[in-house]
């Protein structure tokens, strides 16, 4: 079964070349398009009784909302990315070219990964409360689709002029600390917002979520530490909180919406859980070492 997202960055490419690999592989292709992210779990439901496998065409945001309706078809599932930042596809090892992307799935080659949750919403990348969450409400469809990676830096400057801390309260393993943050980011994979690192020790299957709270005075400051954003080690900065466990829970004085992977989901309070090997994808081989 072949989904496909038809507002993603590159979703109104042809997919005559893709069936024709897919079939020549030995695959009997069926294809389903949809506009909206909720009627992908819909048809993962109602269809999964007549496949082996998914098939995803689409960017983060698509991959994630369809997620926890893979998860509970124990299907299979293959991504061709799609997207604007495709962070998943760059975790998993994918090749960013779509027929390269579709050879993997073609190969067979399978790894079982983690899946996160907040409030019940799936994510794969990251979960998040503030700069980021205003970055996605900013960061308009006709943005990406024109200036793709670019958008989000167009964005990004928009939403640090405006952007003001926020109090916070989280629980790890039964112990409560009080905050005043920029932005509390939960990552279950490796890399988020087109090619940052969530921790420099973060894979997508080692069964724990990796949290981090940007706590310092001046926003701006976040321009020094870009590039350790890039590696992961910024949790090496004083103004950074980090954390590595199975369960947050975050609380916020008034109710924060929480981003994942690029879509609104949810608000605060919020429950942030990991559910270890909890899909099985499609992958290049040796990727999972």
């Amino acid at each position: 079964m072949l989904l496909v997202n038809a507002k993603a960055r590159r979703g109104d490419m042809p997919l005559d070349g893709i069936l024709d690999r897919l079939r020549a592989g030995g695959l009997d292709v069926t294809v389903e398009p949809f506009s909206a992210l909720p009627e992908l779990a819909r048809d993962i439901t109602r269809l999964r009784e007549q496949a082996d496998c998914i098939i995803i065409c689409g960017g983060d945001g698509t991959v994630s909302s369809g997620a926890m309706a893979v998860m509970e078809s124990g299907l299979p599932m293959g991504i061709l990315p799609m997207g604007t930042a495709n962070d998943l596809a760059r975790t998993l090892g994918l090749p960013m070219d779509i027929m390269q992307a579709t050879d993997v799935i073609v190969k067979g080659y399978q790894r079982r990964i983690d899946l996160g949750s907040v409030n019940g919403h799936a994510f794969f990348n990251v979960a998040s409360i503030g700069l980021s969450t205003q970055l996605a409400q900013g960061l308009r469809p006709e943005l990406k689709k024109r200036w793709g990676r670019l958008g989000y830096a167009i964005a990004a400057a928009r939403v640090l002029y405006k952007a003001r801390p926020f109090t916070a309260w989280i629980r790890e393993k039964g112990e409560m600390v009080k905050v005043k943050t920029f932005q509390i980011a939960v990552g279950n994979g490796r890399h988020y917002g087109g090619g940052n690192v969530v921790e420099a020790s973060a894979a997508i299957d080692d069964g724990f979520l990796d949290l981090y709270s940007l706590e310092m005075r001046n926003v701006w400051k976040l321009a020094l530490l870009l590039r350790s954003f890039r590696s992961g080690t910024h949790g090496a900065w004083n103004e950074v909180r980090t954390a590595r466990c199975v369960q947050f829970d975050v609380t916020t004085r008034t109710p924060q919406p929480v981003n994942t992977d690029g879509e609104i989901v949810t608000s605060t309070p919020a429950s942030f859980l990991v559910h270890p090997e909890a899909i099985a994808v499609y992958a290049p081989e040796g990727t999972d070492d």
